[in-house]
């Protein structure tokens, strides 16, 4: 990003919960116990899946990379949050606000790649079971989670080097943190080119992952209603369905934010979806994909029993 000479702007002010003061105590208390979960459920999830032989298996070395990147995402930005809740003056200086969106921007698009990586993961798993180890094995793993992460690196690089944004005096961020699209309102400059980056990294990081992990799920569902015991098919309809909610809230809740006109958007709304894939799935993924699976509860019970 590039500030033109004429710009007198460096240092943001970040609204976030300030023209709400009723709602601080209640907003601080709600995204402290949230963050304080992730970097449970999360460090509790990468705790046992290093130190348990039995959790060495592409769908674990996956979910340990889901919850590494969770617990990274709702560092970037939640407890900047929480300081800023009671703060009179809360501004965020012009290096810190781009390094703040830059790692924000990179580790939601690798989660975005990730879990379509983790649907196609199930969906070999469930389709081809007698080769899933043949298919899914260590380089093969490792390199999609590279691949992930790389192509997040790309994405992001092409965003933040097209941003060459002047601010005429405009300081103030209508957000919890500092965001991309909050950024763009203040600029006094054409946005143009802009806006088509985010709408065309949009498209490979939202609507491609997001078609693609329904599409798994419909094939898993197929799956599933070829096992003959109603009580297996009960059960793999209530993981399936708790999945892809959870899915579909992080993903809904990042389209409804980032591929809508910008015409429509409303700062007040955006900063508060932008919570439901910033801090709430975070705290959710653990929780619905490893802390209900037997083989995490058995590894969980082995523990406590050696210490015990």
């Amino acid at each position: 990003m590039v500030v033109g000479n004429a710009t007198a702007v460096i240092e943001f002010l970040l609204i976030g919960i300030s023209n709400y003061p009723e709602w601080r105590v209640i907003f601080f208390t709600l995204v402290l116990i949230t963050y304080l979960s992730t970097l449970l459920g999360n460090g509790l999830i990468i705790f046992l899946i290093y130190f348990d032989p039995r959790l060495h298996t592409p769908m674990y070395f996956f979910l340990s990379n889901l919850s590494f990147l969770d617990v990274c995402y709702g560092t970037a930005s939640m407890p900047q949050a929480l300081v800023h809740c009671f703060s009179t003056h809360p501004y965020l200086s012009y290096p810190r606000c781009l390094t703040q969106m830059s790692v924000s921007l990179v580790l939601a698009t690798t989660e975005c790649l990730l879990l379509a990586v983790m649907a196609y993961d199930r969906v070999v798993a469930i389709s081809n079971p007698l080769r899933y180890s043949v298919v899914m094995n260590g380089p093969v793993c490792a390199w999609l989670a590279a691949t992930s992460w790389g192509a997040s690196f790309v994405l992001t690089a092409m965003v933040i080097l097209s941003l060459q944004l002047h601010f005429c005096g405009a300081n103030v961020i209508n957000h919890f943190v500092c965001e991309i699209l909050s950024l763009l309102k203040l600029a006094c400059s054409d946005t143009s080119l802009n806006v088509l980056m985010i709408l065309i990294t949009g498209i490979f990081t939202l609507l491609l992952p997001f078609g693609f992990v329904l599409l798994s799920y419909v094939r898993i569902v197929a799956a599933v209603m070829r096992i003959r015991s109603a009580p297996g098919r009960f059960k793999a309809f209530s993981t399936c369905g708790s999945h892809l909610t959870v899915v579909t809230i992080f993903y809904g809740a990042a389209i409804a934010m980032y591929m809508k006109p910008q015409s429509k958007s409303s700062p007040d709304q955006d900063k508060f979806i932008s919570v439901l894939y910033g801090a709430l799935t975070p705290m959710l993924n653990p929780l619905i994909y490893s802390l209900r699976n037997k083989d995490v509860k058995g590894a969980i019970r082995k523990i406590l029993t050696k210490r015990a």
